[in-house]
């Protein structure tokens, strides 16, 4: 990391020390983003641990086929 750092660093005209707070700063979230996180993961579980409603029915590729040849 030392070498990473010390090169964006020199390529910034940084110190070491200020790179690394600003490699932190761009690469750690805050508590909003965490919180937003959380929320869409939250509403991605709910979603998938929904169950499809399994009484619609959905044509074969043969049916969609047809239908398409015929317009």
């Amino acid at each position: 990391m030392r070498r990473f750092a010390g090169g964006r660093a020199r390529a910034r005209r940084r110190s070491i020390a200020a790179e690394v707070l600003a490699l932190l700063e761009e690469n750690v979230p805050t508590p909003q983003e965490l919180k937003a996180r959380q929320g869409l993961l939250r509403k991605l579980v709910r979603l998938r641990s929904k169950r499809p409603d399994s009484r619609r029915t959905f044509p074969t590729s043969e049916e969609m086929l047809r239908q398409d040849r015929e317009r």
